[in-house]
């Protein structure tokens, strides 16, 4: 009867064991399912949207590049203008110096009596 007693007692202890083991892997089963219902409720978002691209429009871009180029035939015409003032007040300046330093001289040769 002790034999018996002692296989049962075996079979008690085993038993408990795997209660363990099977409630662990009970739980990690939750775990999973309550993991593939949340992925489900929250699909992926990446962070953009996903509308659909307008169309491309050739008249706006036409307009664009139209503007640019007219914009820099402006801004050219501007700079040659002002390059061409800048050469005018050079020569201006290079004028007045040289009308500057013939009256000097004029002016110091009328003083000592030439």
């Amino acid at each position: 009867m002790s034999d018996a007693l002692d296989k049962a007692e075996a079979a008690v202890a085993d038993a408990s064991r795997n209660t363990d083991v099977v409630a662990v892997a009970m739980a990690a089963l939750e775990v999973a399912k309550l993991a593939a219902e949340s992925a489900k409720q929250q699909p992926h978002t990446c962070g953009h949207d996903h509308k659909q691209q307008p169309e491309f429009n050739a008249r706006k871009w036409w307009t664009i590049g139209g503007l640019v180029i007219v914009g820099g035939g402006i801004a050219s015409a501007l700079a040659l203008a002002f390059a061409l003032a800048a050469v005018a007040v050079a020569i201006a300046g290079t004028c007045a110096t040289c009308c500057l330093l013939v009256l000097r001289s004029m002016w110091r040769a009328s003083q000592n009596g030439h």
